[in-house]
């Protein structure tokens, strides 16, 4: 660490990669600015990352490993040095496994955080258990295995090339992803047509050409029926159709019964509106559609990503400038891969034994979703998960089912949490284990170099935090030496060492619009119609499933509950997590409920009012904003809510305003992600 200066490093505070430069006073970090070298952010910051120091110096960071003397949940705790805190959880685990047998432990993280992810999963498998969950079954995953599966790799936006329109969908950017915010509205600026696709009125609504105010949960039939059109009324490209995939007589055959008519039932959209919207995107070239977090969360969420997948192939905006684009990042070790997470240490006998083998998902995924650990402690079913390590994860506020979350929390017999701060799920911990933020350690996120600049107490990094549980389990061959030998490692295929990526001035961008010959699919050509999902019993072209709780699947539920919830997230937060920070806190400081302003009227609720909204599973509360944007039959709630001030009496009033009380975590899952069904389920809404 320099004493004074200014460092160049990458905010990761949600792991989108935008450089950051830290000016250093007398060893001290003073202040956090974009990196106008970066090609992601381009010298911009959000909110959240402006408060990097406020992360940083916070006072109620956990700076030291705690154990708990009271009970569980009580708040009494006793500060123990690491050793202590190691020896704690690795005994408990050997313990397990020597009784239960190793898949009797369970490994828990959070959001996607880079190479982090992969450590604990990398534990895992040489300790011998099939079960590390993650939450990328409905954030994120469902999307990229859904181009995979359609194109064989990602393919992003091309933007250094004005689309002359872009689908903007289920993605409130301006809230939570700045810089691409800022691309559309460039774009925009330059005559792109935007459609937004959302049930909420979105900043860049403002900016659209078309607003489509889609039911939640409806996406998939809107997507079904736009390709209905696009093939009926012969906007389709027809040489690249014919020349680059397969399938196109089936994918004709499927959407025949998404009439633009049905579809307006299905989704609330007028039918004419989506004819509309249909041929402005076929027709403007260049074009491309972007996906956002909102259609990952339902049984639809891998099959909507391939239905706009789809629609951007047979428009031909494949391989062209301002279409959809191949992305050329530097080689890297990937994330989650084999190599990294060393999946041949798994012993051939447990991969069977994982707690979602029942669930039978593509055979690419690696990791339970989450629901099937929470499950399994509760059930005992396959068997009993009797140890759980939870890395930078808050459950209670961010899995479906709150409720039963709290159970299996409460009933397991171990649990260890790794954070920045104290958090409901950490305050029912056996051991707590303070984690350190991205100011503190050295990592490569996003090919770029994340550089320790600070220490906080006796903070760790995750790696160091399993690599050194990994020492008490006797298991340490299999990390390495010190943390950079492990980021030299993630570099080889680049040739580059650690020291060297962090002297490079600019990471080149990852950019490809160069046409390419084939696609890296079974077929060698964009798949339409996958064959391989077929044969592993998935629909091998998208189909619409209604999902469980909606005014269509179940009549009789929404005469008690008529509206239909979903969700957003404020642009102060991450998830669960920032509500402590001053500066993040007065920018939303409590939780909002969106409401059609002549629904309230009828109800009784006037704008700030605090409401009840309440279905089968229980009832929260937050504070009612009307709008006449909004459809009289829905409500949008504030996700993630928890209040830190409140104490660790009653953990933090996690159950207060946390949407995930509503939510479910049961069947019907999407059979390819087992993603749960967050959104666009039955509620009603009264005055508190």
């Amino acid at each position: 660490m320099i004493e004074t200066g200014t460092v160049k490093s990458v905010c990761d505070i949600c792991s989108r990669g935008c450089g950051v430069l830290i000016d250093i006073e007398n060893g001290v970090p003073v202040k956090v600015s974009g990196d106008p070298n970066c090609a992601t952010n381009q010298g911009k910051l959000c909110i959240k990352g402006l408060a990097s120091l406020d992360y940083l110096n916070h006072p109620d960071r956990l700076k030291h490993p705690l154990k708990r003397i009271g009970k569980r949940g009580e708040g009494k705790w006793q500060s123990i040095s690491w050793d202590e805190a190691l020896d704690e959880i690795a005994g408990a685990m050997l313990k397990a496994k020597g009784e239960f047998g190793a898949e009797s432990v369970a490994f828990m993280h959070g959001a996607a955080k880079g190479y982090r992810d992969s450590y604990p999963a990398r534990l895992a498998n040489v300790f011998g258990t099939p079960n590390v969950a993650w939450q990328g079954h409905v954030c994120a995953v469902p999307r990229a295995l859904g181009a995979q599966f359609t194109f064989g790799t990602p393919m992003p936006c091309d933007f250094d090339h004005p689309p002359a329109c872009v689908v903007v969908w289920g993605a409130n950017y301006a809230k939570t992803l700045h810089y691409q915010y800022n691309r559309l509205t460039r774009a925009a600026n330059k005559g792109c047509k935007i459609i937004v696709v959302d049930p909420q009125k979105i900043a860049l609504v403002d900016k659209s050409a078309i607003w489509l105010r889609v039911r939640p949960g409806a996406d998939l039939a809107l997507a079904l029926g736009m390709i209905n059109i696009i093939i009926n009324e012969e906007m389709y490209d027809k040489a690249f159709v014919e020349s680059s995939t397969v399938g196109f007589e089936q994918l004709k055959d499927r959407v025949q019964h998404y009439t633009p008519d049905k579809v307006s039932e299905i989704t609330w959209i007028p039918a004419e509106y989506i004819r509309q919207a249909t041929r402005l995107f076929a027709t403007m070239k260049p074009a491309c559609i972007i996906l956002g977090n909102g259609i990952d969360q339902g049984v639809n969420s891998f099959q909507t990503a391939r239905a706009a997948a789809i629609l951007n192939a047979i428009t031909g905006n494949i391989d062209v400038s301002g279409g959809l684009i191949r992305p050329t990042p530097m080689p890297l070790v990937r994330r989650k891969s084999a190599d990294l997470e060393l999946w041949d240490k798994l012993p051939e006998d447990m991969w069977p034994k994982r707690v979602s083998a029942n669930l039978n998902l593509l055979p690419s995924i690696r990791y339970m979703a989450g629901q099937s650990i929470i499950k399994a402690i509760v059930d005992e079913k396959p068997y009993s998960i009797k140890v759980l390590y939870a890395q930078g994860c808050n459950p209670l506020l961010t899995y479906g089912n709150a409720n039963e979350t709290y159970e299996a929390l409460n009933k397991v017999n171990f649990l260890a949490v790794a954070d920045l701060f104290m958090t409901p799920t950490a305050a029912l911990a056996d051991v707590v284990l303070p984690a350190a933020g991205y100011l503190e350690y050295d990592s490569v996120e996003a090919a770029q170099p994340q550089q320790k600049v600070a220490k906080v107490g006796q903070c760790r990094s995750d790696y160091q935090m399993i690599s050194a549980l990994a020492a008490k389990l006797g298991l340490s061959e299999h990390f390495w030496d010190s943390e950079e030998d492990c980021l030299n490692f993630l570099l080889k295929p680049s040739g580059l060492t650690f020291n060297q990526l962090r002297q490079m001035d600019r990471v080149p961008p990852k950019t490809q619009t160069k046409k390419q010959s084939g696609f890296p699919t079974p077929s060698g050509k964009i798949e339409l119609y996958s064959e391989r999902l077929g044969q592993w019993g998935y629909d091998p072209v998208p189909a619409y499933h209604e999902q469980p709780e909606t005014p269509y699947s179940d009549p009789e539920l929404a005469i008690e509950y008529p509206l239909v919830l979903t969700s957003w997230k404020a642009s102060p937060y991450r998830h669960g997590g920032g509500r402590q920070i001053e500066r993040l806190r007065k920018q939303r400081p409590e939780p909002l409920i969106t409401i059609n302003s002549d629904t309230a009227n009828k109800l009784g609720i006037g704008n700030g009012d605090w409401v009840y909204i309440e279905n089968k599973r229980g009832m929260i509360k937050q504070k009612a904003v009307l709008s006449s944007d909004i459809d009289p039959r829905v409500v949008i709630a504030d996700y993630g809510w928890w209040f830190p001030e409140k104490g660790s009496v009653d953990l933090y009033g996690w159950s207060e305003s946390n949407i995930n009380i509503l939510t479910d975590n049961s069947p019907p899952y999407s059979p390819e992600m087992g993603s749960c069904n967050l959104r666009g389920i039955l509620c009603k809404v009264y005055k508190a």
